[in-house]
């Protein structure tokens, strides 16, 4: 059964994410592929959008496609290219829930991957950009794509609301990203920053963000260790993760160029020079959460690693 593009069903898998990489809130992420979620996406007759299943998951989840992350995308795919057809999705959750680690964002965007092998002129990973963050309003109440561009692209990506920009990276470096046991749901970390900031704070912020992208460019570590710390969104939610201070600590006296919050948490992510280093730091991070009373899980991979992909 071959219709338009060739085929009436793909299935794509997006990794998970590491947001606002301390000194880029909304805007700075990287790829981190080993979990992610998986979504299988049909082209069906009528022109609506549903999802048939979720799986993967002891919480339920929107079934409701304007309610669910990859549902509102594809929607909003639809709309904008005013296609005759629909889409009918099946969603399977690789990345825990409330994590840091960018759960919604990975439905979204497998959903777009998959649905854009199933139009008659696909679209370019840009351009479904701007649909996924359609979707990812859905989960966090906020047009961001700090998660949704390096599962788009790969890598490390800086992600404004009209563009993605890749960001050079050396291939030695290493992500370590760990994830507690333990949820905090989006919403409530974003309440965390409500309040005044200073002015100080704003330019401390973007010094360590430009001596970061700086570093990274240049593939100077240095500069990197200089800038690689949140001065402006991390003390408002470090006190919502118990055994932070601890992990992040681990992570530092381990010989990380820097440390912090994953996305909104609580997962903890710390850049190293080689793979050696980011493994050997692994159990030290990992000793933190269990001293306070959390079992963990702990990935290591590059942080040029690959985004999204059809299966």
């Amino acid at each position: 059964m071959l219709k338009g593009s060739g085929r009436c069903e793909a299935r794509a898998f997006a990794p998970a994410s590491v947001a606002n990489v301390a000194v880029g809130f909304d805007l700075l992420g990287y790829a981190v592929p080993g979990v992610g979620d998986t979504v299988t996406v049909r082209r069906i007759d009528t022109p609506e959008v549903r999802i048939s299943a979720i799986r993967g998951t002891a919480v339920a989840l929107p079934t409701d496609a304007p309610r669910n992350t990859a549902g509102a995308a594809l929607i909003a795919l639809r709309d904008a290219l005013s296609l005759p057809f629909g889409f009918e999705i099946e969603i399977d959750k690789g990345i825990p829930l409330s994590s840091g680690m960018g759960g919604s964002a990975a439905s979204c965007v497998a959903a777009l991957v998959a649905a854009n092998a199933l139009l008659d002129a696909p679209l370019s990973r840009e351009q479904l950009y701007l649909y996924a963050l359609d979707g990812e309003a859905v989960a966090s109440g906020s047009r961001h794509g700090d998660n949704l561009g390096p599962m788009f692209l790969g890598g490390l990506v800086m992600s404004t609301l009209e563009r993605l920009v890749p960001v050079a990276v050396p291939d030695a470096w290493h992500s370590l990203l760990v994830h507690p046991d333990a949820q905090l749901e989006t919403r409530r970390a974003r309440a965390a920053l409500q309040g005044t900031y200073e002015l100080k704070e704003f330019v401390a912020q973007s010094t360590n963000l430009a001596l970061v992208l700086a570093g990274c460019h240049a593939g100077d570590a240095g500069l990197v260790r200089a800038g690689l710390a949140d001065v402006l969104v991390e003390p408002r939610r470090a006190p919502l993760i118990v055994g932070f201070d601890a992990a992040k600590q681990a992570a530092l006296d381990a010989g990380a160029m820097g440390a912090s919050i994953s996305g909104a948490g609580p997962s903890v992510f710390a850049w190293f020079e080689t793979r050696l280093a980011a493994e050997a730091a692994a159990a030290d991070v990992q000793a933190a959460f269990a001293a306070a009373g959390f079992g963990s899980q702990a990935w290591v991979t590059p942080l040029n690693s690959p985004g999204a992909a059809l299966l």
